[in-house]
C-alpha cells in the first residue's frame, strides 16, 4: 500500500503547528504527488499558520478539557460528538490512506477515527512525558515516533521510534549571519544578546519578570529581542520600546535570525522549543510552564538541566531570580560554552526526514 493522501491533525500551539509543516514537507520531497490535508481547531494558531505554509486546512469544532474551571467543560461531550461527525464527513470526501497526529485538540476525534474505520495511524510525542490522549491512541497506532528514551512506560515497546523533534529546516540549515541578523532585529554587533521568547502564546511570569526589570537589563549593558506574545506588546511603554537595546515583538517570524543573534535564550520549556534550542546550541535558561499537563514541561527541562544544558528557574520564583540568573549566566562566557556543546549533543537533528520515511515504508509493507 502507498501513501499517497494523509492528514495530518493537531495545533493550539506552535510547538505542534510548525514541527507538523516540517514533516509535511519532508514527506511532499519524498513524495512529490502525495495530497495533504491538515485538520485542526478553529480559532486556533493552526488555521492562519497552515494556509500561510502552503497547505490546506480544515477546522473543527472542538476544545481541550479545561483544568482550571471545571464547569466550562459543560459542553465539551456535545463538542466532541461535532467533532466526530465533522471528521466523518473530512474522511469521506478525502479517502486519507493514514492520520498523522502531533497532539492538540483535533487529534484525538481525528486518529479515534482512523483507527475505528481501519485506517493507519502514526502519533508524534514530542515531550518527555507523554499525554493521556496520545497514550490512548498509542495503544492502536501502527507506529509511535518519540523525541527521547524510556517512553515503554507509556506506548508499546513493539511500535516504539526514537526519532526526536522535528525543527523547521530554515533553523537546522540556517546560513544567516551575525550581522544580517543583527540588522534584522535593529541591534548593535558585538553586544550580549538574549533571546526572551515565551512560546507563540506568551508566558505571563516572564514577561512580568523582564517588564519589572526592563530598565536594569538595558542599564547592564544587554541587549534585548523580546518575543511578548499575542496582545502583551502594552506590557512595555511605547517609548521604552523605541530604546535601541530592545526588539519587542508580538511573534517573531524568523526565528532562525533570534537565534542566530542570541548569546543566550530564555524559554518555556516546550518539546519543541528544546529541540530548537538544542539545534542550535544555544546556552539557555528554562521556565516550565506550571500548569500543562503532567507537568511535562517540567521534565523536559530537567533533561537539558541533568545534561548541563541549561539552567532552570521555576515559574513562581520568575519574578525574584530569572533577571538576575540571565545577566549572570550571558556574561558568563565558559559556562555558554559548556552549556552550547551539551545542548549540540542532545540534538537529534532530520527528524522531519526519518518520520515522514517511517511512515511510508511502514505503509509499504501493509
Amino acid at each position: 500500500m502507498h501513501l499517497n493522501r494523509i492528514i495530518i491533525a493537531g495545533g493550539g500551539t506552535g510547538g505542534h503547528i510548525f514541527p507538523a509543516i516540517a514533516v509535511a514537507n519532508a514527506l511532499r520531497r519524498m513524495r512529490p504527488s502525495i495530497e495533504i490535508l491538515f485538520v485542526g481547531a478553529k480559532g486556533k494558531m493552526e488555521m492562519e499558520k497552515v494556509p500561510q505554509a502552503g497547505y490546506r486546512i480544515e477546522g473543527l469544532d472542538i476544545a481541550g478539557f479545561n483544568r482550571t474551571s471545571l464547569l466550562k467543560n459543560w459542553n465539551l461531550p456535545f463538542k466532541l460528538v461535532k467533532s466526530f461527525i465533522q471528521v466523518r464527513k473530512i474522511f469521506n470526501q478525502f479517502h486519507p490512506d493514514a492520520a498523522f497526529g502531533v497532539g492538540g485538540y483535533s487529534s484525538f476525534p481525528v486518529l479515534k477515527y482512523a483507527q475505528q474505520n481501519g485506517v493507519a495511524t502514526f502519533l508524534h510525542e514530542a515531550n518527555s512525558f507523554a499525554g493521556k490522549t496520545n497514550i490512548l491512541l498509542g495503544k492502536k497506532a501502527d507506529l509511535v515516533m518519540v523525541a527521547t528514551e524510556g517512553m515503554e512506560k507509556f506506548f508499546p515497546k513493539e511500535r516504539l521510534v526514537r526519532t526526536g523533534n522535528p525543527v523547521r529546516s530554515e533553523i537546522v540549515n540556517s546560513a544567516v549571519t551575525m550581522e544580517d541578523a543583527m540588522d534584522f532585529f535593529g541591534l548593535k554587533q558585538g553586544k550580549p544578546t538574549i533571546l526572551v521568547i515565551g512560546g507563540s502564546l506568551g508566558a505571563r511570569s516572564i514577561n512580568a519578570a523582564i517588564a519589572k526589570d526592563i530598565d536594569r537589563i538595558i542599564a547592564s549593558g544587554v541587549q534585548l529581542i523580546w518575543q511578548t506574545g499575542k496582545g502583551n506588546l502594552e506590557l512595555v511603554s511605547a517609548d521604552t520600546r523605541k530604546r535601541k537595546e530592545l526588539c519587542v515583538t508580538e511573534f517573531i517570524s524568523k526565528m532562525h535570525y533570534a537565534y542566530t543573534a542570541a548569546d543566550v535564550v530564555v524559554s518555556r520549556s516546550g518539546a519543541i522549543a528544546l529541540a530548537e534550542i538544542a539545534a542550535c546550541g544555544k546556552p539557555s535558561i528554562l521556565v516550565p510552564y506550571p500548569h500543562a499537563a503532567e507537568d511535562h514541561q517540567t521534565v523536559n527541562a530537567t533533561v537539558l538541566v541533568k545534561n548541563g544544558a541549561a539552567l532552570m528557574v521555576r515559574d513562581a520564583n520568575a519574578g525574584k531570580e530569572l533577571v538576575d540568573r540571565m545577566l549572570e549566566l550571558v556574561i558568563d562566557s565558559d559556562k555558554c560554552e559548556s552549556f552550547s556543546a551539551a545542548a549540540r549533543q542532545l540534538s537529534m537533528k532530520d527528524a522531519d526526514d526519518e518520520i515522514a520515511s517511517l511512515m511510508i515504508k511502514t505503509l509499504e509493507k501493509k
